[in-house]
């Protein structure tokens, strides 16, 4: 940090935020559900394998939020998550961007705006990541336990769950078309 701050953001107001993705689709997880004592639930569990990913990112000191829907998880998904990134971080301000080693975050051919350093947590530590509850807190709330009808639904599901969670935050969309 001390390091990011006399370097790229020297003279500014560093923003933390903390960024990853969550894979939604039609073969989701079955999570915990309330039962009578002696009872088996059920639940409604897909076979098809139609997904979408919800990449986000959140600065809570800010209460700021920014994420996007997309139909791959990649270095191109990145990039474009960078951007929206970087479309929230105050004009003043450096963004130090909090978030796993995935291969994408690393790539070479990622391109990471000047308003953004990436600080990369530690191997196999998702547990220092905030952003892993909100998923949790998501396929708990509005996820799981659910057959999506198509592609644009799991899409709506995703931005609605965002939105909901993220208290209205926006929600830009790119499915791929």
């Amino acid at each position: 940090m001390a390091e990011i701050a006399a370097g790229p953001a020297k003279g500014k107001v560093i923003e933390i935020w903390f960024q990853d993705e969550a894979r939604i689709g039609q073969k989701n997880k079955i999570t915990r559900r309330w039962a009578k004592r002696g009872t088996r639930p059920s639940a409604p569990h897909d076979q098809r394998t139609r997904s979408a990913y919800i990449f986000g990112a959140i600065c809570p000191k800010q209460g700021k939020a920014a994420a996007l829907v997309m139909p791959w998880c990649d270095t191109h998904a990145m990039n474009q998550h960078l951007i929206e990134i970087s479309r929230h971080v105050a004009y003043n301000a450096h963004a130090v961007l909090i978030m796993d080693q995935a291969g994408w975050h690393m790539s070479n051919n990622l391109i990471v705006p000047e308003n953004i350093t990436i600080l990369p947590l530690p191997p196999k530590s998702p547990e220092l990541n905030p952003v892993e509850n909100i998923w949790q807190f998501m396929r708990n709330n509005w996820l799981s336990n659910r057959v999506f009808k198509s592609y644009d639904d799991i899409v709506d599901h995703c931005c609605y769950a965002w939105r909901t969670r993220a208290h209205r935050v926006s929600c830009p969309i790119n499915n791929g078309n």
